[in-house]
């Protein structure tokens, strides 16, 4: 394990703090741009991404009170904020996965095709490149502190890397083809993750850590 000087352990912890911060207001932006041109191109995919990146933020004000209490007493239990954090963020991934299984089917039923996902292929490309930032600085920061909840912190924020990935394929598949069930088909792998995250949420409000957002990869970056 490595071993850090008490000056150094401050500092970490810091950033471990600002990058919660950082998480918090880009998800916020990008989930008003992602709503608003979602809205404005009737594009589902992007409208759920947005959707899914406030949930984000909820779960963010999670993380950093995790931090903080992680940061003065390391053995202690999950606080009654962080609880309710997980709980929201869980119930909030299953009412987004039943809206968008719900819109999926009347978008089906009625043919219905986006204005443009011109939007989504900048907003997705632009979240690949933030959120791969902000993998590293969680991976750096929980290594160096001997961390696996910043570890796996950093492996719930991979999941918004595949969202982004899932966002940019549709994008890409509609505006090069004009095929309209690209929207809808990129929405189910938006519902996976939705569901997955909200069994996340609850597991870890429980006190079930055994498992991770993105699966065993935790245990990868634990030595």
């Amino acid at each position: 394990m490595n071993t850090l000087s008490d000056a150094s352990e401050n500092k970490y912890w810091q950033y471990a703090l600002w990058l919660g911060l950082i998480t918090i207001f880009y998800n916020f932006a990008e989930g008003a741009a992602s709503i608003y041109f979602g809205v404005q191109d009737e594009t589902l995919t992007l409208l759920g991404f947005g959707i899914d990146s406030f949930i984000e933020v909820i779960s963010g004000f999670g993380i950093i009170a995790m931090v903080i209490r992680i940061r003065h007493n390391p053995d202690s239990l999950r606080s009654n904020f962080e609880r309710t954090a997980l709980r929201i963020t869980g119930t909030s991934f299953y009412l987004l996965a039943a809206g968008l299984i719900a819109t999926i089917f009347y978008n089906l039923y009625r043919g219905h095709k986006p204005v443009t996902t011109i939007p989504g292929l900048v907003i997705s490309l632009i979240a690949i490149a933030g959120m791969w930032a902000l993998v590293r600085g969680k991976r750096k920061i929980g290594l160096a502190l001997n961390s696996f909840p910043i570890l796996s912190d950093a492996n719930c924020t991979m999941v918004c890397i595949y969202m982004s990935v899932i966002l940019l394929a549709s994008s890409l598949i509609y505006h090069l083809s004009g095929f309209g069930f690209a929207d809808s088909l990129g929405s189910l792998g938006l519902i996976y993750f939705s569901v997955k995250e909200g069994k996340e949420g609850f597991q870890k409000a429980a006190g079930i850590d055994g498992e991770c957002c993105c699966s065993n990869a935790c245990t990868n970056f634990v030595k």
